[in-house]
């Protein structure tokens, strides 16, 4: 059996919803819990692995958040049922060698491994606690009013925001994040997943995150820093437990995202890895931060 080139296969998985003109990375959550998908612990999973259990949920209608493997599923007392799929995931694992020169000095090199490990969602195991079937919160529902938990997200950051005007930007010049009014867009959530995404931006500033895409992205920098805000943001909505709205630029950079993705394997591991980064550091002003347990390495 040849073995599977894992880079490649979860981006082919991506590109292909893409040019369905499916977005992988805003769920629709319909009769589903809003959330990043879970560990059978209740933490949720980092990096690369969001899109790829997300695009498990859309294409099969799970409503579960929570994943698990064979043998936790039985350890909960749950039994996957016959004929069910899993699903492969990734982690990234460092070994190290040790080597010596020509001089006699010993070293160690360290060689980034990408593994991977099959689960199941709940919603294909009978037989676990009740907790693991979670039902949409009715709480999300649109209301048409501003949404507290986004409020109080994003002060909390301390950014400056300016509402007003009819363009939604981070300016680096000015440090500054400019917002059009609120009741310009369509609903809370718009107006949120506009927010997240320029909050993302504004991460990404020297004596932040200091975020530097030219030795990995070249002249594609703009789009793949589009890229990063767009999974930062739907990160964040996910993390703040509100549905995320793919902004109505998104099919402007579908096509260079695209080509960023088919040129290079490892590049939406990179992407989600920094958008990751992100998501965490804007979730640490609030306490709300969710830790990169298996991120990937830029440079991998």
């Amino acid at each position: 059996m040849s073995k599977v080139d894992v880079y490649q296969s979860v981006t082919d998985s991506i590109v292909a919803k893409l040019e369905a003109g499916v977005n992988p990375w805003a769920p629709q959550w319909k009769n589903a819990a809003v959330s990043r998908p879970l560990r059978s612990c209740g933490t949720p999973y980092t990096g690369v692995n969001v899109i790829v259990l997300w695009i498990a949920s859309i294409e099969s209608g799970y409503s579960s958040p929570f994943w698990m493997t064979y043998k936790q599923a039985e350890e909960l007392g749950g039994q996957v049922r016959k004929g069910e799929k899993s699903t492969r995931v990734v982690f990234f694992q460092m070994l190290e060698k040790e080597k010596t020169s020509a001089s006699g000095e010993k070293s160690v090199d360290k060689i980034p491994m990408l593994k991977t490990y099959c689960v199941f969602n709940a919603s294909q195991i009978d037989g676990l606690p009740a907790r693991f079937y979670p039902a949409a919160d009715a709480s999300k529902v649109n209301t048409g009013e501003r949404l507290a938990v986004v409020d109080e997200w994003a002060r909390a950051t301390g950014a400056e925001i300016v509402e007003g005007g009819n363009r939604a930007c981070y300016s680096p010049s000015l440090d500054r994040v400019s917002m059009p009014a609120f009741n310009q867009f369509e609903s809370p959530e718009a107006f949120a997943s506009v927010l997240a995404h320029e909050l993302v931006h504004w991460s990404g500033a020297p004596g932040r995150l200091a975020r530097d895409l030219s030795g990995r992205f070249g002249d594609s920098k703009y789009a793949a820093e589009e890229l990063i805000a767009e999974l930062g943001a739907a990160f964040v909505m996910a993390d703040l437990g509100v549905c995320s709205v793919p902004r109505d630029d998104h099919a402007s950079y579908l096509a260079a995202w695209l080509k960023i993705m088919k040129a290079d394997k490892r590049a939406i591991f990179t992407a989600s890895s920094m958008a990751c980064k992100a998501a965490e550091f804007l979730g640490s002003f609030s306490g709300a931060a969710v830790e990169s347990s298996e991120e990937i390495p830029v440079g991998v």
